[in-house]
């Protein structure tokens, strides 16, 4: 059985794999993440899940290893992580009563064989109307500054939401489980 390898530095991906009580290691992958030119934010999730998982296979010869990358879309523009206050209420203005779609990512490399599968997971999250009060205490509440949107859908964003929809919550947050599981089934590797 090849071993699992998560290339990622994400402690929310980790948290996410750890629901399926997997042993898997971690590695950070070392890749330039910058757009190309003209690229669209599907091309562009796709190309980094591979990249990462690519990387990190010279390290592990006879592994099974996840990559995943995530953007955020509002109005047919990326949006990343905000890093500061001032981007993430620009973020969620943008957001309030708009509709958000999270794209992400998702590969898995067989480095032994070197076949990767690939997938981009959408998922949306449809927005309340956002005042600049519940704006300024949920950013005071939560600080989500490395969060690609300005939120944390797994603790108190859940309220700046009308609804969400997508069909596995852990895309949202940054690792479609029920693709991966699928995923690592077509290299024999089980779940349960």
């Amino acid at each position: 059985m090849p071993s699992l390898v998560l290339a990622s530095s994400s402690p929310f991906r980790r948290q996410i794999l750890d629901k399926l009580n997997l042993d898997y290691e971690c590695r950070s992958p070392n890749i330039d993440e910058s757009p190309l030119i003209n690229e669209k934010a599907i091309q562009l999730v796709e190309r980094l899940a591979i990249a990462k998982a690519q990387a990190v296979a010279e390290t592990y010869p006879d592994a099974l290893i996840i990559g995943s990358d995530q953007v955020a879309v509002i109005n047919g523009k990326i949006i990343g992580k905000p890093h500061d206050h001032e981007k993430a209420v620009q973020q969620l203005k943008s957001a309030s009563g708009n509709a958000v779609t999270f794209y992400t990512g998702l590969a898995l490399h067989n480095s032994t064989t070197g076949n990767t599968q690939s997938e981009v997971v959408p998922f949306s999250v449809h927005f309340r109307e956002l005042n600049d009060t519940m704006i300024e205490n949920y950013l005071q509440a939560e600080q989500p500054y490395n969060c690609a949107g300005s939120f944390k859908s797994e603790g108190m964003g859940i309220a700046l939401f009308d609804k969400l929809e997508g069909d596995d919550p852990n895309t949202l947050i940054g690792l479609p489980l029920i693709r991966l599981i699928r995923m690592l089934e077509n290299e024999n590797f089980p779940v349960l």
